[in-house]
Parts: C-alpha cells; sequence; structure tokens
C-alpha cells in the first residue's frame, strides 16, 4: 500500500513540474481548452461522445447547473475554511439569504407592494448576505476551533427555522412566481426559460470563472496571506502584528458574499423558494466537497464540489444486485470520505503548502512511533 502511495505521489509530482515547467502560452491554451470544454458540455452533439459521463434518469444540463452551483458554493467555503482556517459547518445559511432575499424583492407572492426587477436585486442580495456574514462573525470570530463550528451550526439553523415559521417568508409554501435572469434572442424569445437549463449553467459557470480570478488574486495579495498566517498559527500572527480579527471578519464577508451570490442565481432558476430548500445536511455535503478536494486550494474546491454534486445525481437510475444506488447514495459517499481521509488527507488535488504540512506530519508519526 505504501509503494501505491509512493507511486501516486511521484505522478503527481511530475505532473505538477510539468505545468510549472510549460511556456505560459502553453498554460493558457490548456486552460482556454478546459474552459470551452465546460461551456460545450452541456450541448447533446458534443457530450453524446463522452460515453458514460452524461446522466440517462435526469436532464443532464439541468445536472450540470446543480454541479455549478455546488462549485461556487464550495469556491466560497474554500476562503473561510480553506485559506483562513475558519470551521463553519453553516455555510448553507448564506446561500439561503441569498435566494430569499431575491425571492422576497421579487416574486408577486411576497408581502412588497413595489416589486424589485431580478438584476437590480442580485447586488442587494450579495450585499445583505455580506452583511449577514458581518453581522454572525462580529461576534462570534473570537470564537475557535468546535465552538465556532457550533454557532455556525446554530446560525443555519436559526435561518431554516425562520423560514419554516415567519408568515413574511411564507414558510413551507415558500415564495413562487421568481423571475428569471432577463435576456432576449434577437425573434424576442427569453434566453432563460423554463425549460432549457443550459443558459443557467453557462451563466453560473461564467460567474465562477469571475470569482475564481477574484479569489485567486485575492490569495496572491496581502490579505491572502494574512488569512495562511492566521490558519497556520493565529496567535504568532497576532504576535507578528496581523489583525487576525480583521482578516478573519473578511474572510467570513467574502465567503458569505459567494454563498449569497449562489443563492440568488439558484432562486433565478427554480422559480421557487422554500424552506425544504435549504435542509441542514447540504452544509455537510458543501464542508466535506472542500475537504475532499482539498482545503486551500481553489482548483481542489472545484473539483470537490463538482464530483459531490455530480456523483449524488450519477447514482440516480443504477441498480446493484437489485439495489437501487440512489438510496444509499450518502451511505456510499461517506465511506468514500473515510477512505479519503485515511489515504489522503490533504485531499485530492492539494495546496503545496498543505501537503508538505501533512508530510511533516507522518515524519513525525513515524519519529515518535
Amino acid at each position: 500500500m505504501t509503494s501505491v502511495r509512493g507511486k501516486l505521489h511521484d505522478v503527481r509530482g511530475q505532473i505538477s513540474d510539468r505545468w510549472h515547467h510549460m511556456p505560459k502560452w502553453a498554460r493558457w491554451a490548456l486552460v482556454a481548452a478546459v474552459v470551452v470544454f465546460f461551456y460545450a458540455l452541456p450541448n447533446k452533439e458534443f457530450y453524446q461522445y463522452l460515453g458514460p459521463i452524461p446522466t440517462t434518469e435526469s436532464n443532464f444540463a439541468q445536472v450540470l447547473f446543480t454541479v455549478s452551483i455546488y462549485v461556487l458554493l464550495a469556491v466560497g467555503l474554500n476562503i473561510v475554511v480553506g485559506f483562513a482556517g475558519l470551521l463553519d459547518l453553516g455555510y448553507f445559511g448564506f446561500f439561503a439569504v441569498g435566494a430569499y432575499t431575491v425571492a422576497v424583492l421579487t416574486s408577486p407572492s411576497s408581502d412588497l407592494k413595489t416589486l424589485w426587477p431580478w438584476l437590480a436585486a442580485l447586488p442587494l442580495a450579495i450585499g445583505i448576505t455580506m452583511i449577514s456574514g458581518l453581522m454572525l462573525g462580529t461576534p462570534t470570530l473570537r470564537l475557535r476551533g468546535d465552538y465556532l463550528a457550533i454557532v455556525t451550526l446554530g446560525f443555519a439553523e436559526m435561518i431554516r427555522i425562520a423560514a419554516v415559521s415567519s408568515e413574511f417568508l411564507k414558510g413551507q409554501r415558500g415564495l413562487n412566481q421568481i423571475p428569471h435572469p432577463p435576456g432576449e434572442y434577437a425573434d424576442g424569445k427569453p434566453v432563460f426559460g423554463v425549460l432549457d437549463a443550459r443558459p443557467y449553467y453557462w451563466l453560473v459557470l461564467t460567474v465562477i470563472i469571475v470569482v475564481v480570478i477574484l479569489v485567486t488574486n485575492l490569495s496572491n495579495s496581502r490579505v491572502g496571506r494574512a488569512w495562511v498566517s492566521i490558519r497556520e498559527d493565529e496567535d504568532a500572527a497576532q504576535l507578528m502584528g496581523v489583525p487576525t480579527f480583521k482578516f478573519k471578519l473578511w474572510a467570513f464577508a467574502m465567503g458569505a458574499a459567494i454563498g449569497g451570490l449562489a443563492g440568488a442565481l439558484f432562486a433565478g432558476k427554480q422559480n421557487f423558494v422554500s424552506s425544504q430548500n435549504f435542509e441542514l445536511l447540504n452544509s455537510i455535503i458543501i464542508l466535506a466537497a472542500v475537504i475532499l478536494g482539498g482545503s486551500g486550494n481553489i482548483v481542489g474546491a472545484i473539483v470537490g464540489g463538482g464530483l459531490v454534486a455530480y456523483l449524488i445525481e450519477r447514482f440516480r437510475g443504477i441498480e446493484l444486485f437489485g439495489v437501487e444506488l440512489y438510496e444509499y447514495r450518502f451511505l456510499v459517499f461517506g465511506l468514500t470520505l473515510v477512505v479519503m481521509m485515511i489515504f489522503r488527507p490533504q485531499g485530492l488535488i492539494s495546496s503545496k503548502r498543505r501537503a508538505a504540512e501533512f508530510k511533516d506530519r507522518r515524519k513525525e508519526v513515524t519519529v515518535g512511533g
């Protein structure tokens, strides 16, 4: 088993070395090819040649939209958990705040007399979600570890219970007739309709690209270095002059804004929002996706979010020994996580720093043993 793990490590190292030694134009060309691949993915003329990748029991374009939402959420949570090292178990609560903000402002079934256009409600949803992140973080970010996790878990439950019991949010009846994003073809037909999920997927994919560029630049800035120092040793970072509370609050606000953006896009696609859309399990799945892909690595978060959302849906309609795997999808998912934590705790695509940390820990365990 050790030799197999060593060979896999060598292969990953060779791939990493080749990537870093490639000319800059070649790397950009490869990235562009990957982007074009994902934009072409929901077209049947393209994915019919991809073998077993497309789902057979559900609309593949709809599955891709769900996958893209999970990826966007994983990128946002990676700021909080991966960069700043803050354990957040209630991240889906920010997703709910963003979705409900758009729903309340735009839905005819809400109690507002004057309704907003979807495009005008979008930045307000992001702003309100960011403010909710600041409101949650200001009194709680002085806590650490398990205590912070419990508080964020309580936040997600507060949002869910408020959605269930509040007449303003219409409880389990929900808010319907939420308008879709604007846009028309040359013939006057709306771009974002009811039946075709491809435009929504392309919209979220474009948003993901923009968010990844912004987060990458942020992680390479002074803010990103402060987050990493807080994650490694908060006390040492504070002694070195890093205002740790300020940067933790900044991480919480940034992650919340991306979660709210994902919720707003989800509401614009679904046309309906209710309390049943925001179960606590979703927060756990997003956190597991970040850890599975590689905490602290943007590419790892993208891979983890995409794999988790895709595999859960891919089990639909598949039977093994007469048992439908979709009913046991979370059991398989849980076993996969256990195996990953045993053999690759740093995730599928870990950052260099995280990989070095786990390597040093294994050496300490070996020497100590």
